[in-house]
C-alpha cells in the first residue's frame, strides 16, 4: 500500500493537524453505482432538529485543497465522481447550528463508511481526508460539532455573558461525533438503498480522542476504530502541557532552544541503544535514566553564540520530563518523553491547546495570563480542570466491556517521540484498561495499542510509523484477522520497522541490516 500524507509546513504549530492518509483496497461486497446527486430524506438523531439537507455533486478527477496557515495538503488523483450532501443540525433552546457532511461515491462504493476526526479545537475535517475516503471506496463523514474550523480558536466555549456554552462544549466533546456517525449511516442508506456492511473511523489527536469516546460511549455506532496519539485523559492532558513554560517562568531559567536540543540528544546517545541498535531512537523513553545533571557545564555553540549548560537548566529539562507535580511535589501526569522536542511546549508563549483551554474552559477568562501562575496555582487549576471536566471530555472511562461486547475492534499508535500529547497518557489509559478487563492478553482480543518508537506527533520523526494502520483494522474487522504487527516505515522510506502490540516490545536481533524490518522481532521486554 502507498500511504498518502499531507505535507505539513514548517511552522511549529504544523503538527497540530496530523492527519495521514491511508489507501486500502481489502476486498469488500459489491460495488455500488449511481448517477443522482440530490438532498435525502433523513431522520434527525434523538434530541436534534433538521435545519436543512443539501446536495452538491463533486466532479471528482485530481482534487486539490486550499492551504491552511499550518499545512498544504497535497493534491489527491483520480478521485471519482461524488455527491456531498450536507445536513444541518440544531438542538432545541442551543441555537447551534451543526454541519455534518457526507461524501458518497457515484462509482465503487465498497459498502463501507469511515468517519474521519478533527485536530486541536476542530471537530472534523472536509478536505483531504474525507476525499482519500471517497477514492478508497468509502462513504466518508465528517461534522464541525457547530464550532468553528479554525483549530486553535476556543472563543466559541463562552457565552456572551462569559459563561460555559455547555451545549457547544458537549457538540465537540462527545454528541456531535456520534451523531455524524448516525446521520452518515442513515444517508449512505438512503443514497445507496443498501445499507451500510462495515462502519470504521479514523483519526489522530482530537480525532484519536473522538475516537476512543465513541468506543466508550457509544459502543455500536463502529465495528473497527483507528484512534492515533490520542488525547484520552483530556482534562489532565490539556493542564499538564502547560507544564514546561510555567517550570521555566517559576524557575526564572529559560534554556536557548540550542540547550533544549543539547539535553534532546544526551538523552538519545546514553538510551538510544536499548533496543539492541544505535540508531539515534530512544524505543522506550519512560525507561530511559539519563540524568540532565551529567550535562552541567558543557558548552554548546549555537547561532555563532557559546552556551555553557548551568544547573539551572538541568532542573528545569529534569522537571519538565519528570512531568508535572503538585505543590507537594507528587507527580500529576507523565512529562515529555525524553528523545522528543522540547519547542512546542516550551514556546515562549506556552502550547496554544493548553492555554486556551485553561483561558476559555478551566478560568473561563479569555485574557487570563497563564504565565502568571505558581506551582500552588497550576495544581489548583489541573484539580479543576479534571474536577468539571472529566465526565465531559475527559475519553479516560477504561470499561470497554459494551465495545468488546457489540464485536467492536480498536487500534491505536503512538510515537515514543510525541511532543504534543506525551505518549505516557495512553501508557496509563492502557493500563487501567487492562486492570479493569483482565489483562493484556483479553484486552488484545479486541483492543491492540502498538508503540511507535523514534516517531514524533501522529506522524514524522526520526522513527517508522505505520503504513496502513486502517487496512490493519479492516482485515481485524472484516476477516478476523488481529495484527500481530504493523508495517511501518520513515517518511523517505529508508526506514522500516514492524510494530509490537503493547506490552511487547522491538528488539534487533544482533544481526542484519538496522534499518529493514527483519532485523527486529518482538519481545516480552
Amino acid at each position: 500500500m502507498r500511504r498518502k500524507k499531507l505535507l505539513l509546513a514548517a511552522a511549529p504549530l504544523a503538527a497540530l493537524l496530523p492527519l495521514v492518509l491511508t489507501s486500502v483496497t481489502q476486498t469488500a461486497p459489491a460495488e455500488a453505482t449511481t448517477s443522482s446527486c440530490s438532498p435525502v430524506p433523513v431522520s434527525a438523531p434523538p434530541g436534534a432538529q433538521i435545519e436543512s439537507v443539501e446536495a452538491v455533486r463533486k466532479p471528482g478527477g485530481t482534487v486539490t485543497f486550499p492551504q491552511t496557515p499550518f499545512s498544504a495538503p497535497a493534491p489527491i488523483t483520480d478521485v471519482p465522481a461524488y455527491c456531498e450532501i450536507t445536513v444541518t443540525l440544531t438542538h432545541g433552546k442551543a441555537g447551534d447550528h451543526v454541519k455534518v457532511a457526507v461524501a458518497l461515491p457515484q462509482t465503487g462504493w465498497t459498502g463501507r463508511l469511515q468517519a474521519v476526526g478533527g485536530s486541536a479545537y476542530t471537530a472534523g475535517d472536509f478536505g483531504a481526508p474525507l476525499v482519500q475516503a471517497v477514492k478508497d471506496g468509502y462513504s466518508g463523514v465528517t461534522t464541525d460539532a457547530g464550532v468553528p474550523l479554525t483549530f486553535l480558536d476556543t472563543s466559541w466555549a463562552l457565552t456572551a455573558e462569559g459563561e460555559l456554552n455547555k451545549p457547544l462544549v458537549k457538540n465537540f466533546s462527545t454528541r456531535s461525533v456520534h451523531e455524524a456517525a448516525v446521520v452518515g449511516k442513515d444517508v449512505t442508506q438512503r443514497f445507496y438503498q443498501r445499507d451500510v456492511t462495515y462502519s470504521y473511523w479514523n483519526g489522530c489527536s482530537t480525532g484519536g480522542r473522538q475516537g476512543y469516546s465513541e468506543a466508550q460511549r457509544y459502543p455500536g455506532d463502529f465495528d473497527g476504530v483507528l484512534a492515533n496519539a490520542p488525547a484520552v485523559h483530556w482534562a489532565e492532558f490539556a493542564v499538564a502541557t502547560l507544564w514546561p513554560r510555567v517550570v521555566m517562568n517559576q524557575d526564572k531559567t529559560f534554556p536557548s532552544d540550542c540547550v533544549f536540543t543539547a539535553f534532546r540528544q544526551a538523552a538519545i546517545k546514553a538510551c538510544d541503544g536499548r533496543d539492541g541498535v544505535t540508531n539515534g531512537i530512544v524505543d522506550r523513553p519512560d525507561e530511559c535514566s539519563y540524568d540532565p545533571r551529567s550535562l552541567i557545564g558543557t558548552k554548546v555553540a549555537c547561532e555563532g553564540k557559546e552556551f555553557t549548560v548551568t544547573a539551572a537548566d538541568a532542573e528545569v529539562v529534569r522537571k519538565i520530563w519528570a512531568g508535572p507535580t503538585d505543590e507537594h511535589g507528587r507527580r500529576l501526569w507523565p512529562g515529555l518523553p525524553k528523545g522528543a522536542d522540547f519547542s512546542q511546549l516550551a514556546s515562549p508563549t506556552g502550547f496554544p491547546v493548553a492555554v486556551g483551554w485553561v483561558q476559555s474552559f478551566v478560568k473561563k477568562q479569555p485574557g487570563f495570563d497563564t504565565s502568571k501562575l505558581t506551582y500552588r496555582q497550576f495544581a489548583d487549576v489541573f484539580r479543576q480542570s479534571v474536577r468539571e471536566f472529566d465526565d465531559v471530555i475527559g475519553t479516560s472511562d477504561p470499561d470497554l466491556s459494551d465495545f468488546r461486547r457489540a464485536g467492536g475492534k480498536l487500534i491505536s499508535f503512538v510515537g515514543s517521540d510525541d511532543q504534543l500529547i506525551p505518549p505516557g497518557g495512553t501508557l496509563q489509559y492502557r493500563r487501567e484498561v487492562e486492570r479493569e478487563m483482565g489483562g493484556p492478553q483479553r484486552v488484545n482480543d479486541f483492543y491492540r495499542l502498538f508503540f511507535a518508537p523514534g516517531v514524533a506527533h501522529c506522524s514524522g520523526g526520526a522513527g517508522a510509523a505505520p503504513t496502513n494502520a486502517l487496512g490493519a483494522l479492516v482485515d481485524w474487522v472484516e476477516h478476523g484477522k488481529a495484527p500481530a504487527t504493523l508495517p511501518a516505515a520513515n517518511r523517505d522510506q529508508t526506514l522500516a520497522r514492524d510494530l509490537c502490540p503493547y506490552p511487547q516490545v522491538s528488539r534487533y536481533r544482533s544481526h542484519g541490516d538496522p534499518a529493514l524490518a527483519t532485523s527486529y522481532r518482538c519481545a516480552s521486554h
